[in-house]
């Protein structure tokens, strides 16, 4: 299939600037898989189409406020630091910008001397080895100097930081949200456990390659980038229980369905395990693990809207991202959601 398949025309008005003031207010587009037909609903709505015995598998990854600005030692010269992966105790793999002004051997401060950092190494790619230097928790000192990575098609500013992390947040290290599972409260959630419904949660670290875009036009092409994720005993136990008795794995997220999928993949199935993923899911694929999936609305030619189109298939998907566009759906991060069942 070709990139421009998966186009779609979207006012730029609908992408969602800000979240709404309630998490489970947004709009919730209920697509039947088998039949494709569409229901118009609120995220609070979402146990309609939840059964007792299924399992909700959420990505607890928690984000990075991992966007810092560096004065160079020196020249005063101020250059962002995007940090991507860890790579030593105190090593990060960044992208700079200016790279000019980030040459080996340079030197920065952050947050008025809190925080250093060293250019170690310069990568083929551009981008750069950096060692920090500072005094007590490197994440605590993120927290209150970095700023939130928004992705690009977002221009206004974020006042709480935390509307950026889901409410079930626990490991860091995303350099973007998981953001199907930005719709869940607290309340939500419990309302879904007392109903029947099992939780489990997995971690994928989600990196900005989430939103670097196609460019080969042949889809087959492109090559995904890696992420690092990891099954916990009790969860992989949970999707093992509920196929057996019946039940329904419901990926919370293409981030979750990534990880659950690569999982499934390996020849021992489903179980604990730690590692990275690079598996690109688009038409053609034949799932393993998920019988279902809440997702939001992904840009076009993404490699999203390609994952979403291989479980619904093309058309319905396509169908269905046409008539969330007429009724004036949100679309992207801050915007509604997508349950397919």
């Amino acid at each position: 299939m070709k990139k421009s398949d998966f186009f779609y025309d979207l006012p730029e008005e609908l992408i969602a600037q800000h979240p709404l003031e309630k998490r489970d207010s947004s709009r919730l587009l209920h697509v039947d898989k088998s039949s494709g037909e569409l229901e118009h609903r609120h995220f609070s709505d979402i146990l309609d189409y939840l059964r007792p015995g299924d399992c909700l598998i959420l990505n607890n990854t928690r984000v990075l406020p991992c966007r810092l600005y560096g004065v160079k030692e020196g020249t005063g010269a101020v250059v962002e630091f995007l940090l991507l992966t860890q790579r030593g105790t105190h090593e990060w793999e960044c992208i700079t910008g200016p790279g000019k002004k980030a040459r080996e051997g340079s030197r920065f401060s952050f947050g008025e001397g809190k925080l250093f950092a060293e250019v170690m190494e310069v990568l083929d790619d551009g981008n750069r080895v950096v060692k920090f230097e500072f005094e007590g928790n490197f994440f605590n000192l993120l927290d209150e100097i970095g700023q939130m990575p928004l992705p690009h098609y977002i221009t206004e500013s974020l006042e709480d930081k935390e509307r950026y992390q889901t409410v079930y947040n626990k490991t860091p290290g995303s350099a973007a949200a998981p953001t199907a599972g930005l719709h869940f409260t607290p309340e939500l959630l419990e309302k879904i456990k007392n109903n029947g419904i099992n939780i489990g949660y997995v971690t994928l670290h989600v990196g900005l390659g989430t939103f670097r875009p196609v460019k080969a036009d042949n889809i087959e092409d492109h090559k995904m980038h890696s992420e690092h994720y990891w099954m916990p005993k009790e969860t992989a136990d949970l999707i093992l229980e509920t196929k057996k008795n019946g039940g329904r794995v419901i990926a919370v997220g293409t981030t979750s369905c990534r990880t659950l999928e690569s999982v499934a993949n390996q020849p021992e199935g489903i179980r604990e395990c730690e590692g990275a993923t690079d598996i690109f899911i688009y038409p053609g694929y034949e799932f393993k693990c998920i019988d279902a999936l809440i997702t939001n609305f992904h840009l076009p030619e993404s490699t999203l809207i390609m994952l979403v189109s291989a479980f619904l298939g093309y058309d319905k998907t396509m169908n269905a991202y046409k008539t969330a566009v007429e009724e004036r759906y949100r679309f992207f991060s801050f915007g509604d959601s997508m349950m397919i069942s």
